[in-house]
């Protein structure tokens, strides 16, 4: 139990938006101290909000993770961006993260124009400042900060740390006194099948995302708990063309049991626990299309 009373306990929601590899699943494990949202060099890796909860003083700051937002084109982008504006929408406090590096572009541009509309303020993260001149950084600051929504304004580098704590601060400061929503040893929302694909979809993503298109997902089909405290996990692999399969499986199968191998390594670091992983891969026609599959992870198939 908290020794912390419930009068002084501090809550609320944080939504971390921002362009399309910008770092904001970085940026939320950094805040976190572990990792909860899956993080690759392919733009939106993010799918659905992932919840970040995290203890700081006497407040529980609980970050949102949302989908990188852009133009989006096809079923599934407009999914993941209207996901990532009701997490915006439903926040008591927004961070827009800009990579510093890539500066105010045209997605950056239409998320503040959007704020700037809804009539809402937001505090300013610039990240990845190791990339950019200091002259270069504050120029930018400046400009963003002309627009008249940003209230305070954070230079960070998600990767190596630097500036987050300073951030996090500011966050718990910021929330709003009330009770506390989550355990406090709980760090997601995310269920643990859930939390497994994942992490599969992510060294899947790092191994492959040079040759295959934005075409994959996996799912945990079953989960066994094993006498010793083990547990045997199932996953597909699913692909959406016959010809992304060998991909997949690599000559001899040594890619996917890289991919297993990766997987099973890091799920065993987060769970603390012996982890049998067996993946398989089957091939699901335009599964990006289906509706079930939206369901399933709380997107809007007819967003």
């Amino acid at each position: 139990m908290s020794e912390v009373p419930e009068s002084d306990q501090r809550c609320g929601f944080v939504a971390v938006v921002g362009a399309p590899n910008a770092g904001k699943s970085t940026l939320v494990n950094a805040l976190v101290g572990t990792k909860v949202s899956i993080v690759s060099p392919k733009v939106q890796t993010t799918r659905f909000r992932v919840l970040g909860i995290v203890m700081a003083g006497t407040a529980q700051v609980i970050l949102v993770d949302t989908p990188g937002i852009f133009n989006p084109k096809k079923r599934l982008e407009r999914a993941m961006v209207a996901a990532a504006w009701t997490g915006a929408d439903d926040a008591d406090h927004i961070c827009v993260l800009i990579d510093a590096h890539r500066g105010y572009d045209d997605d950056a541009r239409a998320i503040v124009a959007r704020l700037k509309a809804a009539g809402r303020k937001a505090i300013l993260v610039l990240n990845k400042i190791d990339l950019i001149r200091r002259e270069k950084l504050l120029g930018l600051a400046a400009d963003l900060d002309a627009e008249g929504i940003f209230t305070d304004v954070f230079m960070i580098s998600a990767l190596n740390g630097s500036g987050v704590a300073d951030l996090l601060a500011h966050l718990e400061k910021l929330v709003a006194p009330g009770h506390w929503m989550f355990p406090e040893d709980q760090i997601s929302d995310l269920p643990q099948r859930l939390l497994a694909a994942e992490i599969t979809r992510e060294k899947a993503f790092l191994a492959l995302y040079q040759e295959l298109p934005y075409s994959l997902h996996v799912e945990t089909e079953t989960w066994e708990e094993k006498d010793d405290g083990s547990a045997r996990i199932d996953q597909v692999i699913y692909v959406e063309r016959d010809s992304q399969k060998p991909i997949v499986l690599g000559k001899g199968g040594k890619q996917i049991k890289a991919i297993g191998a990766a997987a099973r390594a890091e799920l065993e670091e987060l769970l603390e626990r012996r982890i049998h992983l067996f993946l398989y891969v089957k091939v699901k026609d335009d599964w990006s299309e289906k509706r079930g599959h939206y369901n399933e992870i709380g997107l809007d198939f007819d967003a």
